[in-house]
């Protein structure tokens, strides 16, 4: 059982959500990054989603790239992520991590050495979202054999006839992405997302989280209540990027996750 498995059989015996934040490794330096992550379970975050830095993420709007930019520029690389996941690990050994990004910067490293790193480092799942399951030998399949869960993105164009592949080597949740389109877009709708969720639950045992489209306490609470639990990113990054002082982004995260635990 990983820490993320073990987080969801906590929830579920709590009642309660799962409130997901993602922020971008090394944004907007090194330290006030850990410091922000570091910050984010006394937030109410039951899950951190760790962004690797990478100079051509395609799925990702303007906020995230931009937050990607400031933080290759001011040194950031998939080593310094590693520390500040085996930092966080100082002081907590409970709350999951995830590592989110692109595959270029694994395959560069070397898959078993990247794997050998992040287990060591305390991190517990991966999210990367330009390997589809025809790759599934390159990097998913050693990853769950390695210890860590490979979490899948399902979207509103994952049909019936491809959701069985998507899910067929998930673990840990499944990610479902509420709008077409790139991260920061428009705002998630709950009468949209609750039939998909229930789709997919049709077909899975695993939660199901609901990211992109939420920005409020509101919409993190109305999407909550039809799913698992609810991730916020862009929103967030959005914080960081205008220079606000952590005890104000993090005040802002507990917002964002009060919402999501009362859904």
């Amino acid at each position: 059982m990983t820490r993320i498995d073990a987080k969801f059989a906590e929830l579920q015996a709590a009642g309660r959500k799962a409130f997901v934040a993602y922020v971008m490794a090394g944004d907007p330096d090194y330290d006030t990054s850990l410091q922000i992550v570091k910050g984010l379970p006394g937030a109410g975050v039951d899950i951190i989603e760790l962004g690797i830095p990478f100079t051509d993420p395609m799925a990702d709007g303007p906020t995230i790239q931009l937050a990607g930019q400031r933080a290759l520029e001011g040194g950031q690389t998939l080593e310094k992520t590693l520390a500040m996941a085996r930092a966080f690990r100082e002081t907590d050994d409970t709350t999951p991590i995830v590592m989110m990004g692109y595959y270029n910067p694994i395959y560069n490293r070397g898959v078993d050495t990247f794997l050998a790193d992040a287990k060591a480092a305390g991190v517990d799942g991966l999210i990367v979202v330009d390997l589809p399951p025809e790759e599934d030998d390159e990097l998913c399949i050693p990853a769950q054999k390695a210890g860590l869960n490979f979490i899948r993105l399902a979207t509103p164009t994952t049909d019936d006839k491809r959701l069985p592949r998507v899910l067929q080597n998930t673990s840990g949740f499944v990610y479902y992405v509420s709008i077409t389109g790139i991260t920061g877009a428009a705002e998630a709708q709950a009468t949209d997302v609750a039939p998909e969720v229930a789709r997919i639950k049709g077909q899975t045992d695993l939660p199901v989280i609901v990211g992109f489209g939420i920005k409020t306490p509101e919409t993190a609470q109305a999407i909550a209540s039809v799913a698992d639990g609810a991730v916020v990113g862009s929103a967030i990054v959005k914080q960081i990027e205008e220079g606000r002082p952590v005890p104000e982004i993090l005040d802002y995260v507990a917002g964002l996750a009060a919402g999501a635990h009362r859904g």
